[in-house]
């Protein structure tokens, strides 16, 4: 996949998370970090629930858009979700586990892209 189409989903997932209400979303450019992505899109829910019907709802619109998941790891009573588009992973957390996991500090020497656009 190409860098272009990659930041593509991302941005999609970024909408799809925030319409659904998500909260504190990032996306991360891990490109030259890592080989495994391009991109990382972190979210937050405020309980289980939620944070199932974010990861959901990033699926149906990604889906309804032509491009499925190749993989999703977590379901019901998951804190942590990951749903994967190959250039693009969708880390969808309840507050605690963001905090434990902390993948912000992990990756610090990616690039925050700035959502103010996207999200206005």
């Amino acid at each position: 996949m190409d860098k272009i189409l990659a930041r593509e989903i991302a941005e999609m997932a970024v909408k799809a998370l925030d319409d659904k209400k998500a909260f504190d979303i990032k996306m991360l450019d891990v490109g030259n970090q890592t080989v495994i992505a391009d991109y990382f899109v972190i979210a937050c829910g405020s309980n289980y629930t939620q944070v199932n019907a974010l990861a959901d709802e990033v699926e149906y619109k990604l889906g309804e858009a032509g491009h499925p998941s190749t993989r999703r790891e977590g379901r019901n009573g998951a804190d942590w979700v990951v749903i994967d588009y190959d250039s693009v992973l969708v880390h969808v957390f309840s507050r605690d586990t963001r905090a434990k996991f902390n993948l912000e500090k992990l990756w610090a020497d990616a690039d925050d892209i700035d959502l103010s656009k996207l999200l206005s």
